[in-house]
């Protein structure tokens, strides 16, 4: 394609650092209206249903639905110009939610943002597997997926301390302005990589029709399962995002800039780190054993629900951020792994419309339904303690945590052989090569030099 280039390390190094402060954006955007969901909800006399709507489905039914097409442009256009272009939209309309003056005010604004950052992930992890090999996969889309991190290490504070100083509105407008100068930046210096360059296959020539790419998709077992799995966890981790801050300060009674602080170093600092690690071991792993992708995922799940038990009852609130601190260190890997599957589970040309689906379903059902389904089950529960209703909505999440664990084991069980049958372009595989984890992937690469 015209305008795709060859990528040094230097220069692919470059755009992963780039794409992962754009994903830093994207999340400092989310969270800094998180962290003021309780002043928000006191200035414009909202109920929790409200703030569901707001943090959920409102947001993600524009982001999820959006992310297809814009995904399909994505495999067949400049991958770097609609990154950009989104970059500036969100950044604009999260200015915009400064100036909300009622619920309905905030609500067309989040679905604005929610209507740029749709064009943000499926181009970019698309971009970063052209740019890294299958070995190095997950652990750049590890560091691509540190964004979340960094957007909640900077989101939180950010809105805390800025909320205390001037106001909730300013939080909005010191969190969006910078957005549009980073959308400037990234169209002028980043480059559109050649597609399949990072495989050592030239790209199709022909390219798949969307009917072709979601059959192929749906005909991928492990990837259907390991994206229920990741969709399971996304709904209680999202439910828990959202929700944390107004329950800690319920609670415990402390102040929004001491919450937003706490929360930002635990969720976004070790959380981002985290991801990173993991998704290091875990391409280490995956070398000798591909099923080491939904394992990877499903450890991290069995772990971190006890302690997020024990977060709901804390007898403290510093308890309450030592028993958080295991779920946000191991809770952001799920998304790293579920891209990187979108990446090797299909071809070439179907990378970014498997991302936009993997997008759709976590955002729809994860980032939408979980802070919804709480602040309703939250509005049911009420009682005179609103902290006691919101715990006891957050306790029914982690069922969520508890299934996601069947549908990740059963994702193990075909990840071999859907990994080699995406890598021919979906052709039947031969008897006998699922087995083994290093050998298949060179029989790849010299398919691929052929």
């Amino acid at each position: 394609m015209t305008g795709q280039v060859e990528t040094t390390t230097q220069s692919r190094l470059y755009v992963l650092l780039v794409l992962t402060l754009v994903y830093a954006f994207n999340h400092i955007d989310r969270q800094v209206l998180v962290i003021l969901l309780e002043p928000i909800r006191q200035d414009l006399k909202l109920e929790d249903w409200h703030l569901g709507l707001v943090s959920g489905i409102g947001f993600a039914a524009v982001y999820a639905t959006v992310g297809i097409p814009v995904a399909i442009w994505a495999d067949r256009g400049v991958r770097r110009d609609i990154v950009a272009l989104s970059l500036g939209v969100w950044s604009f309309m999260t200015v915009l939610s400064g100036f909300a003056q009622s619920f309905w005010h905030l609500l067309i604004a989040r679905m604005g943002v929610g209507l740029g950052e749709a064009g943000g992930t499926p181009p970019a992890t698309s971009m970063i597997a052209d740019l890294y090999p299958p070995a190095q996969r997950a652990t750049a889309l590890g560091v691509y997926t540190l964004g979340i991190g960094l957007g909640i290490l900077a989101g939180f504070p950010l809105g805390g301390l800025v909320y205390e100083a001037f106001g909730w509105r300013a939080a909005f407008f010191v969190a969006g302005a910078p957005g549009l100068l980073l959308a400037i930046v990234f169209r002028l210096t980043v480059k559109e990589p050649r597609r399949g360059g990072s495989d050592r296959i030239e790209a199709e020539a022909a390219r798949p029709s969307v009917l072709s790419t979601f059959g192929f998709m749906l005909s991928q077992p492990s990837f259907l399962w390991l994206l229920a799995g990741c969709m399971l966890i996304c709904v209680s981790a999202n439910a828990f995002l959202a929700w944390t801050s107004p329950l800690l300060i319920r609670t415990y009674g402390v102040g929004v800039g001491e919450v937003s602080l706490m929360l930002g170093l635990l969720i976004g600092g070790l959380g981002g780190l985290g991801a990173v690690l993991i998704g290091m071991l875990c391409d280490r792993l995956s070398k000798r054993d591909l099923r080491w992708r939904p394992w990877t995922i499903l450890i991290c799940a069995v772990i971190a629900l006890p302690f997020a038990w024990a977060f709901l009852h804390a007898p403290s609130i510093e308890f309450a951020y030592l028993m958080n601190a295991v779920p946000a260190f191991v809770g952001l890997i799920y998304a790293s792994i579920a891209y990187t599957a979108a990446q090797e589970l299909v071809g070439i040309r179907m990378r970014a419309t498997a991302s936009a689906f993997t997008l759709f379903c976590l955002t729809l059902l994860g980032i939408g339904g979980g802070p919804t389904l709480v602040g309703f089950l939250s509005t049911h529960f009420a009682s005179d303690d609103p902290g006691t209703s919101l715990r006891r909505a957050l306790e029914l999440m982690l069922i969520f945590n508890a299934l996601s664990i069947v549908c990740l084991f059963l994702s193990s069980l075909t990840y071999h052989r859907d990994a080699e049958r995406a890598a021919v372009g979906g052709s039947p595989m031969d008897k006998g090569s699922s087995k083994g984890g290093v050998q298949p992937q060179k029989e790849r690469e010299q398919k691929a030099v052929r």
